[in-house]
């Protein structure tokens, strides 16, 4: 009698690693079940054209017809990083300083405000304020930018009356990519308003508490307790930013119309945007943003490295 018992207990026992592996199957299957339309549309929306793309780029394609389509191998890339063509130099060196010069002036700009409106009252309604520019479109902010900057407009209203001579800031090729990029990062600075203000609210007290007591001023707690503690907002704000700004094509058509004077605007997206949908040039265009995605990822990774490295979560 004992001896069956035992059988009975040995058998359920080596059953019950069977069963919790059929319920973990069922369990996963009903799981890709459930993901599969948002998989579906990742798949269709994501993957399919970019795997497109980078057949694209070693591709001739004239679009609409793919029966068109003819094997160029690497000679789209060697065009395009052809330091005798115009990719490289100047599109390639403005997209960076655009991309650059937006990404530095806006998260001055955002870190400054987000610190002064945390001491202000009324913290709603300048968060509001601020972020307005973002829910603005495009062609609105970049027509009224546009107008300011006329020989007859505001900005150099001003500086006549302070003696200075009027400024072709979209005429001139020397003023015409930093008065763009300006523009650039005063409609972005609302978004990063919204995550540092939401990054200093997470900040203990007790510290800034602690810090008064050992007897330092604005300056240190700023420096010491603020900036080291809102690192992992700045740095979503810095990655999303970055992405933004080397991807960003939409207010230079509106300020410029063709990205000039003589490429002075002129950035990668833009150009893309004109080599596929003016030109027709699908293969050249392809390879220019897969040049493009590359940049991108490598600074990506450096970010996320040099935060990781100094110890900073990305979530």
């Amino acid at each position: 009698m004992t001896t069956a018992v035992s059988r009975v207990g040995d058998s359920r026992t080596a059953a019950a690693p069977a069963r919790r592996l059929g319920r973990l199957q069922r369990e996963g299957r009903a799981a890709y079940l459930f993901l599969s339309p948002a998989l579906l549309f990742f798949c269709v929306f994501l993957i399919l054209p970019f795997v497109f793309a980078i057949i694209l780029a070693f591709s001739d394609w004239g679009g609409f017809d793919l029966g068109t389509l003819k094997w160029a191998g690497a000679a789209n890339f060697r065009d395009v990083l052809s330091f005798n063509g115009t990719f490289v130099k100047p599109i390639l060196v403005n997209t960076l300083l655009f991309a650059f010069g937006s990404v530095f002036l806006a998260t001055f700009g955002s870190v400054l405000v987000a610190y002064c409106i945390d001491r202000l009252s009324f913290q709603g309604f300048w968060r509001v304020l601020y972020f307005l520019p973002v829910v603005a479109t495009v062609v609105a902010i970049g027509n009224v930018w546009k107008m300011m900057y006329q020989p007859a407009g505001m900005i150099n209203g001003v500086l006549n009356k302070l003696g200075v001579n009027s400024i072709g800031f979209l005429s001139d090729a020397s003023y015409a990519l930093p008065s763009v990029t300006v523009v650039q990062a005063w409609a972005s600075i609302g978004g990063a308003v919204l995550i540092l203000t939401a990054g200093l609210k997470a900040i203990p007290e007790m510290y800034y508490e602690a810090a008064e007591v050992d007897g330092a001023n604005s300056w240190h707690m700023f420096w010491s307790i603020t900036l080291p503690l809102l690192r992992p907002a700045l740095l979503f704000v810095l990655i999303t930013q970055f992405i933004g700004g080397l991807q960003s094509f939409a207010l230079i058509i509106v300020m410029t119309g063709d990205g000039g004077p003589v490429n002075a605007t002129n950035v990668a997206a833009f150009e893309m945007y004109q080599r596929a949908f003016k030109y027709g040039a699908w293969g050249t265009a392809s390879a220019m943003a897969m040049v493009l995605f590359v940049i991108i990822l490598a600074i990506t990774l450096l970010q996320l490295w040099i935060a990781r490295r100094r110890g900073e979560e990305t979530s």
